[in-house]
């Protein structure tokens, strides 16, 4: 019957009934996100979200306490998961007139990327394919080759990934 309601719905299969019961009442009917066209976890908040492009199996905000703007626009590639508390920032405050917002370019993630608990992503940031951010991490500035590590405050790369291994990985498991 659960299959049936999710195939009907298209609701998905990685998450139970109870968080799409949330999402309607805070959405909803408490306007909470309202704007968003995604199921999002009630404790986090997704400003501008019509500046937001996801790729396939991609729903920022769906992990607690996640703070996403997208005032200057966020890419998200296919299958990338963002972790619980972290905060992508498309904008940031004029250092004069705190009232005012900055231009900057958007952010953009990869696909197959993995953002892990209590990162944030800082305006302008490009993060390349399989880029994962470990826990805690500040990203303050682009890696847009991908397939490696990140860790620390400002990030750094700790550890280079197999391209061959990650390349084989997404045409075995996400090629049809």
């Amino acid at each position: 019957m659960k299959k049936l309601i999710q195939n009907i719905f298209g609701l998905r299969k990685d998450v139970g009934l109870n968080f799409y019961l949330a999402d309607f009442f805070f959405r909803k009917i408490l306007r909470q996100n309202a704007d968003t066209n995604w199921a999002i976890h009630h404790s986090s908040t997704v400003l501008v979200p019509h500046n937001i492009k996801r790729g396939k199996n991609v729903y920022p905000g769906d992990s607690p306490g996640n703070y996403i703007e997208a005032l200057n626009g966020i890419e998200i590639g296919d299958y990338t998961n963002i972790g619980p508390h972290v905060a992508i920032l498309s904008t940031n405050h004029d250092l004069v007139d705190n009232s005012k917002f900055t231009k900057e370019v958007p952010v953009k993630i990869g696909s197959f990327c993995w953002i892990g608990i209590n990162a944030v992503i800082l305006p302008g940031v490009e993060l390349g394919n399989f880029t994962i951010v470990g826990a805690g991490a500040i990203v303050t500035k682009s890696f847009p080759e991908g397939y490696c590590v990140l860790g620390g405050n400002p990030a750094t790369i700790i550890k280079q990934l197999d391209i061959d291994a990650c390349k084989q990985f997404r045409d075995t498991k996400y090629t049809s």
